[in-house]
């Protein structure tokens, strides 16, 4: 994925975990908790081979029952105590995961939506929505299991090994070298897993990021009959990502294999030599029994740690694809000593525009803007017309400080908006897009994202204003309709209905409106420029418009082509000049 990032280059391998340390710091107490109940159940669980040792040397030996029964009520106490604190273990590092997760989340969703444009124009959002859940999921899994499991099989593998050195030397002395012997190709084979997990991974963010574009197309998809072909399509995406998955499955599974036989291998020929000494009489039934005991719990844990290791380098994988999310830098961003803009004493923002010149991150070698100067007066409507491609809603994208110039000035009320905290710059603009974006919620909602402490009252007047109130009221709940996912529940003049109305809503110095009447039947489009005519008054309009209603009532026509400013004037002088925009009006005009 490309981003921009001021971040080192990312570290490899387990060490990437370490990145997850600022989101386990805050809950150090509850790592204590569960820390201590780790301690306590592994040294219950130690405590288990000693206790059977005890039994058969001392109670069956001695004859008495009265010590077999002290015996077992030791053991049977042992037990409750290792219940109750595996119990305490699982609660408190089930929690943990939980959290943890959770905060990842919340600060990757948190980072993203910061990022500007330029950041989506290279990360599919499918990508991301991935990343949020598949591998926070294996996060979760690492630190609401494996960690714990880790450290808990650590503990048994070293008190495990202390306890069989102290009941037989030379048994555990060979059990240990033969050990050491195995690990090696163990750890090597690790690494295989390791790369591919984070294919795997990969491959199905892959997959969901093609599903996602796919399923927010599906009207243009139907329409031209392509519901087989992108099925196809997702089909080989799917079975890529089974592919990778089942290569990582199988060297997981291999892995497992060589673990468990090589060191299972080792602790049989050692136990099979301490069977020889305890029929040479050199040691006690008891004492083989919970060396026995012990040496299966080595194994135990060595093969729990290698299931451990594998599910930690999956994540280790995860970690990195998040981290990244997390160390991708905006360009734009707030200045760490913002200006505020003056006290409004006009109806209306000023706005300049100085020498502007910029291009797409996408496209460095062609300027969508070029050495571009404009001056507006508060309370002015301009409308912005010219050809595909001139540069209009680019225009708009500056002002709002979604990129920034690569030469020039935007000023507004006389301040660089590059000196504005972002929340002030945009706080003053509202706009209504081309492409109108309706949320999944109810229409009293969606209008009320234009602002968000807006009372029920003040979301219908806004409503009205925008000839949106009688469609609302007629919807099956009125304003408590749910719309569906992307309004699809609306017609799309309903649809820039609703964006007009958050936009009126939010009642700001400057309004830009980009084609705001283009999805309107005549009927609505009487109604909507009447009400935005009314919404001009007391601010300053910015109209990128090819409808000649809204062209002719402007103070001030601009036309751009090739991202230039190529006439200026009033609908009747310019089309006196036969210029450009006469042409423009011959063929977009010509039939009104």
């Amino acid at each position: 994925m490309a981003t921009n990032s001021d971040a080192t280059p990312q570290k490899s391998g387990l060490k990437t975990l370490a990145g997850l340390f600022p989101f386990l710091s805050p809950y150090k107490r509850q790592f204590v908790l569960a820390g201590i109940a780790l301690l306590v159940a592994a040294g219950a669980t130690l405590a288990v081979p000693y206790a059977f040792r005890q039994m058969i040397d001392q109670g069956f030996t001695a004859g008495s029952s009265a010590h077999i029964n002290q015996y077992f009520l030791a053991l049977f106490g042992v037990a409750c105590i290792l219940a109750v604190s595996t119990a305490a273990r699982f609660y408190t590092v089930s929690w943990l995961g939980e959290r943890v997760t959770a905060d990842i989340r919340a600060a990757v969703y948190a980072h993203v939506v910061t990022q500007s444009p330029q950041f989506f124009e290279t990360t599919q959002t499918g990508e991301v929505v991935s990343r949020l859940t598949t591998d926070t999921t294996l996060i979760q899994t690492v630190v609401g299991t494996s960690i714990s499991m880790a450290l808990r099989n650590a503990l048994l593998f070293l008190g495990g090994m202390g306890m069989m050195f102290f009941t037989s030397v030379r048994l555990s002395a060979l059990i240990l070298v033969m050990l050491l012997a195995v690990v090696i190709p163990i750890v090597l084979f690790g690494r295989r897993v390791r790369k591919l997990s984070r294919d795997s991974q990969d491959k199905i963010a892959d997959a969901s990021a093609m599903a996602g574009e796919v399923l927010n197309a599906m009207p243009i998809v139907q329409a031209y009959t392509h519901e087989t072909i992108e099925s196809e399509r997702f089909a080989v995406s799917v079975e890529r990502a089974f592919a990778t998955a089942m290569q990582r499955i199988r060297a997981r599974a291999l892995l497992t294999v060589i673990a468990i036989l090589l060191v299972f291998g080792a602790i049989v020929f050692v136990l099979w030599l301490g069977a020889q000494s305890v029929v040479q009489g050199s040691m006690t039934g008891g004492a083989l029994g919970q060396f026995i005991l012990y040496a299966a719990l080595v194994a135990g844990s060595i093969g729990a740690l290698s299931e451990v290791l594998g599910d930690a380098q999956r994540a280790a994988g995860a970690t990195e694809r998040l981290l990244e999310l997390l160390a991708a830098y905006s360009p734009i961003q707030t200045p760490a000593q913002p200006q505020a803009l003056p006290a409004r004493v006009a109806a209306g923002a000023a706005l300049s525009l100085h020498e502007v010149t910029f291009h797409y991150p996408s496209r460095p070698q062609t300027n969508s803007l070029a050495h571009l100067s404009l001056d507006i007066a508060p309370g002015q409507t301009v409308a912005i017309v010219g050809p595909s491609g001139a540069g209009k809603t680019t225009l708009f994208q500056l002002l709002l400080r979604f990129y920034d110039p690569q030469q020039g000035q935007l000023l507004l009320d006389g301040v660089d908006i590059k000196q504005l905290a972002l929340h002030d710059l945009r706080d003053a603009i509202g706009i209504v897009p081309q492409d109108t974006v309706i949320f999944s919620a109810d229409a009293m909602e969606n209008i009320r994202y234009g602002r968000a402490g807006a009372t029920d009252e003040e979301v219908i007047a806004a409503a009205k204003m925008a000839a949106a109130h009688e469609f609302i009221e007629r919807l099956p709940e009125g304003y408590q309709s749910f719309l569906g996912e992307r309004g699809v529940r609306l017609s799309g003049g309903q649809r820039q209905r609703i964006a007009i109305a958050r936009a009126l809503l939010k009642n700001p110095p400057l309004l830009l409106l980009d084609e705001a009447t283009s999805a309107l039947d005549a009927e609505s489009e009487r109604l909507v420029q009447s009400a935005l005519e009314a919404a001009m008054v007391g601010r300053t309009t910015l109209v990128i418009a090819h409808r000649l209603a809204t062209v002719q009532k402007a103070d001030r026509i601009v036309v751009m082509e090739h991202g230039h400013i190529v006439e200026t004037g009033t609908h009747a002088s310019l089309v006196a000049q036969n210029g450009l925009y006469a042409s423009l009006a011959a063929l977009q005009f010509g039939l009104e």
